[in-house]
Order: structure tokens, then sequence, then C-alpha cells
């Protein structure tokens, strides 16, 4: 007798914003959600119809300068509190706007839904190597995983709540466009969990990646394509832990 199929689960994806190849990291997110085939995710482009949530065990986010109104902050906050799961990605905690200047400030407008991601981006230096030291080696979203080296968009961020910080780098130095924009030296949370009520928000600030055709009234054509960390197996790796923990019914389990 074959065993009884898994329970189906229901997950939402919103995938959207600037400056990013938003198609590539959304069929990448899909295609990791694809390998449990229990899982049935609806995909938007913004935070309305969050209604979804009702019926989800968990949301994934990769989005750039999208910021969900304050009613809708009150929906996640409400899908959290109640037990639900957030895997935010890399842009999801950006807030945008470009001075007379031609700098890129990150105006602190949106308190109630930096607080309760845990940080708020406010720069990043050019795109490069880093080292992501693992701090926490017994949790079930790094154990295993060495300290590495991976080139990426290090996203430098103000800390606006308490995080548990399971991976994380330094920085020292400028990040060169940004009002933000020298640095003295600081602590870079990598991945990180946030507990609001019964439910976890896991961030992976990891991520960027940006094709030809991603900065529309900037660059027609933007020539080097940037997969950074999409071309390393230990992000995969994190992704999956990711999803699987998404995927159960405890917040805690695996710790």
């Amino acid at each position: 007798m074959s065993a009884q199929p898994a329970t189906r689960i229901d997950a939402h994806f919103v995938a959207a914003g600037k400056y990013h190849d938003i198609d590539y990291a959304r069929l990448e997110v899909l295609k990791l959600l694809m390998e449990h085939p229990h899982i049935r995710t609806t995909v938007a482009a913004d935070y309305s119809g969050l209604e979804r949530l009702d019926s989800c065990r968990f949301l994934v986010t990769y989005t750039c300068d999208l910021m969900p109104t304050p009613e809708q902050t009150k929906q996640l906050k409400t899908f959290l509190e109640n037990g639900g799961k957030w895997l935010a990605l890399h842009g999801t905690n950006s807030i945008l706007v470009f001075t007379e200047e031609g700098l890129v400030d990150t105006p602190n407008d949106r308190p109630d839904m930096m607080e309760m991601l845990g940080t708020q981006f406010k720069a990043h230096p050019p795109i490069g190597e880093f080292p992501v030291e693992v701090v926490n080696k017994t949790h079930e979203l790094t154990k295993g995983i060495e300290d590495f080296d991976i080139v990426d968009e290090l996203y430098l961020a103000d800390v606006t709540a308490p995080i548990d910080t399971l991976m994380q780098t330094t920085f020292e130095g400028e990040a060169t466009g940004f009002v933000k924009d020298k640095w003295d030296k600081t602590t870079v949370p990598i991945l990180y969990t946030r507990d609001i009520g019964k439910g976890r928000i896991v961030y992976n600030a990891l991520g960027h990646c940006r094709g030809h055709y991603d900065l529309p009234g900037m660059q027609d054509f933007y020539p080097h394509k940037e997969m950074c960390a999409w071309s390393y197996d230990v992000y995969y790796d994190m992704l999956r832990r990711s999803i699987n923990w998404a995927m159960r019914d405890n917040m805690r389990d695996g710790e």
C-alpha cells in the first residue's frame, strides 16, 4: 500500500519592485517551491489581496522599494501574530528616494513596516566579494554550513527591533551614491530571525540579481548581468532550508 501523500500547504509569494531582475528571482524561488508538489503558491506583484494569507502557512517576498500600505502592514502583522511564517528576501526592507543631487535616500517614513521586519536598508557599497560568518552553528537554517565568501550586493541596514542573527559580516568604508555614504566599522546581519507573536520572519539579505533590461529610464541596456548569490550553491541551500522550515506547522521545531 502506497504512503498517503503529504497534506497540501498553501503559500503566497510577492515578487516585484525596481532595479532587479524580478522575473529571474521569481522563477528560481518558484522552482524551489515546486520541489515540494504539495505546496500550492499564489504569486502577486504587490501587497494587495492579503486576505489570501488566511489560507496560507507562509509568505515569501522578493521586492525592492515596494511597501505595503499601513493597513496591509497590519494584515501582515496579524498573519505573523497568529503563527504565520515569512521568508523575506534581499530588498524587502528597502525604501528608495532619489534626491535632487542624484543620491539615493532611504527615509524612515514607514517605521511600522521596518519595526516588524527588524531592519531597514540604508545603503550598499559596489558589488564585490565579502566574507559571511555563521554565528549560530546549531540552528536548522545554518547547521553544517561553514563560513563562506560570496560576491553580492551587501545590504547595509539599521537594526530597528530585536533580531536573532544567524549569519553576519562586517563593513567599513563608503557606499557611494547614497545619502548615508560613510560607514564606520559595523556588523551587518545577513541571515536572521525575528519573532512576532506566534509567528516568525526569516530574513535573508543576500540575493541581488539584475539583467540587461532592469533599469528603465536610467539605462535602456545594462551591459553586465549580475547574478551574485544566485550563482552559489550555498545560497540555494539557505533557501531550501528556509522553505523546509516554512512548511512545518511548528515554528520552533528543529532548533
